[in-house]
């Protein structure tokens, strides 16, 4: 895979990337816990860091020690153990500043700072967008850097996935979903998890007929019998392949017996079916 505007400058340890993007931006990406990424956000001329959640906090300050770098800003995404049950820690370990979502605020440890939909902040030397994504979570958000062309999207959106549908409706997350639509198709994504090849059996399974999806997923398959890491996606792969954002959803619709259905109604029934596979 290649980015047109970030690139992996350094493998630091096995599955351990750091990406140089624009705006002076630096992303170290590291697994931890089962399948999660952990991300820094690293900004050289403040020399401020922020964290993309907290999945394992231990990981993240030894990853901080690594690199030489401090923890200022923790941006959750949604309040799940997996994503802010290192809060208490990582804040404690670098007084630093827990922003989350405003209706989340009784669910995010240690919240400090609340965000509003589409609430811009300046943080890092860049600005950051906030979009609130209900779906996965009722007050799940996640952190557009425009600059940078990059975008953290939590549980929300998975390469060739979307996060399972817990507390939200499937018109919610639909909803959701179609934010991608409107960005910058050459933007970085990185998500939360590694399920991209089970998320590409699924694909395949759904959209049969998608040559191009065959492709991907043997690329995929390659990449994790090396325990190399499919993230971080673009904002063009997955409209064109995740079978969740409804490029193919006419195809789909006829292979799953419900042509003419209302692309929401296509959403819903792929992630039920999604939900069962």
């Amino acid at each position: 895979m290649s980015y047109s505007n970030g690139y992996i400058k350094d493998m630091l340890a096995k599955e351990n990337y750091l990406f140089e993007l624009n705006a002076g931006i630096k992303v170290l990406m590291f697994p931890c816990l089962n399948d999660n990424y952990g991300y820094l956000v690293h900004h050289e001329s403040s020399g401020h860091t922020a964290c993309i959640d907290t999945p394992d906090a231990d990981e993240i300050i030894a990853q901080c020690k690594k690199m030489n770098w401090q923890v200022t800003h923790i941006l959750n995404t949604h309040h799940h153990f997996d994503h802010a049950g290192g809060n208490e820690r990582v804040k404690n370990f670098f007084n630093a500043t827990v922003y989350g979502f405003i209706h989340d605020k009784e669910r995010i440890p240690e919240i400090d700072v609340l965000l509003e939909d589409l609430e811009e902040l300046n943080l890092l030397g860049s600005k950051i967008k906030i979009f609130h994504t209900p779906g996965h979570t009722l007050g799940h958000i996640i952190y557009h850097f425009p600059e940078a062309k990059v975008i953290f999207v939590g549980d929300t959106l998975f390469s060739l996935g979307c996060g399972r549908v817990f507390e939200g409706t499937m018109n919610q997350m639909w909803d959701s979903l179609n934010l991608f639509k409107k960005l910058d198709p050459e933007t970085i994504i990185f998500c939360a998890h590694e399920y991209t090849e089970s998320n590409a059996k699924f694909a395949c399974y759904i959209d049969p007929d998608n040559e191009k999806l065959k492709k991907m997923q043997q690329k995929i398959i390659n990449l994790r019998k090396q325990n190399m890491p499919t993230l971080p996606s673009t904002i063009k792969v997955e409209l064109e392949l995740n079978p969740f954002l409804g490029r193919n959803f006419k195809n789909i619709a006829q292979n799953l017996g419900i042509e003419g259905a209302s692309p929401e109604a296509i959403f819903a029934r792929v992630r039920a079916e999604k939900d069962r596979f």
